[in-house]
């Protein structure tokens, strides 16, 4: 599914991203382009990196 459409980025890219040890937004931002334009997709992006974090034993800043 595509979770940033301004860059084409799908769920699966994104939690690829995270897999590879992308921690924040910002993060995912800069390995994925998602997230740098409109901004629609920021609440989706923060939901994978929620779901993601538990597993890959990430911090995130409250």
């Amino acid at each position: 599914m595509y979770v940033c459409v301004c860059k084409a980025v799908t769920d699966h890219q994104i939690v690829h991203a995270i897999d590879q040890g992308a921690c924040t937004r910002r993060e995912v931002m800069r390995c994925t382009g998602a997230g740098g334009v409109c901004g629609k997709c920021a609440q989706s992006l923060k939901s994978l990196l929620d779901e993601r974090a538990v597993r890959q034993d990430c911090l995130q800043p409250a």
